[in-house]
């Protein structure tokens, strides 16, 4: 898979991109992530990406121009030809959830666009932005967060990139329920056992533990996640 970000602050990447999870996918060709400063997009001398908005009202309005000419670079224009999707970080965009990072790991390219300020000129998301994606509803300073969750989210369902591809399988929303409790050793701890049917050995009746307590905890939790799903598994 191959990501590109566009951004204001590119030096926020680095050591998010070469730790851990994903810092292994990128040395081992997995992935490949290019960050980009969307300064180099700008054509005056002050490298400006940034003007006041019509109409008055607080803060700065991302310029369309280096908006577009960055896109357009990395994605090609927008229409069918495209071989990327190009996602903009936006408090008015859909809510990423499991699902659209399913989604978003089959796809081949990316190309991830920050905001910040107060947000983005209009045209240039109408002309170069093919999907609006929010984390949540709460606002942050920039899309710099926002592209990191995604890309976290997306490269961790791509094949190859989890050592225990069951990993993915088995976590919580992949089944539109939370994840059960987790043990791991001593056995005992401040007098706090680990349940006995976790040291049983017997595969099925761990399954089954496991099942029923994530469904008691999504029931307790997150019961918006069982509607119409709420009967006990078996």
């Amino acid at each position: 898979m191959r990501i590109d970000v566009v951004t204001l602050f590119p030096a926020l990447f680095e050591p998010f991109l070469t730790t851990s999870l994903l810092g292994k996918a990128r040395d081992a060709g997995t992935l490949d992530v290019q960050v980009h400063d969307l300064r180099g997009w700008a054509t005056d001398r002050h490298r400006v990406v940034d003007d006041a908005p019509y109409g008055g009202g607080p803060g700065m309005v991302l310029k369309p121009e280096p908006l577009v000419d960055s896109i357009e670079a990395l994605a090609g224009p927008k229409g069918d030809e495209r071989e990327a999707l190009v996602v903009l970080m936006s408090p008015q965009g859909s809510r990423l959830d499991q699902a659209r990072a399913g989604a978003l790991a089959e796809c081949t390219r990316l190309v991830l666009v920050c905001a910040r300020y107060e947000g983005v000129d209009q045209r240039a998301i109408d002309l170069a932005v093919d999907l609006e994606l929010s984390i949540g509803d709460y606002v942050l300073a920039g899309g710099e967060i926002p592209a990191m969750a995604v890309i976290e989210a997306v490269i961790r369902l791509v094949p190859g990139v989890l050592g225990n591809p069951e990993s993915a399988e088995t976590e919580s929303f992949r089944t539109a329920s939370l994840e059960g409790p987790q043990y791991t050793r001593p056995a005992v701890f401040r007098d706090r056992e680990v349940p006995e049917v976790l040291r049983s050995g017997n595969h099925a009746d761990i399954a089954r533990w496991r099942a029923q307590r994530a469904h008691e905890l999504t029931k307790l939790r997150r019961p918006d996640l069982l509607t119409g799903r709420d009967e006990e598994p078996k």
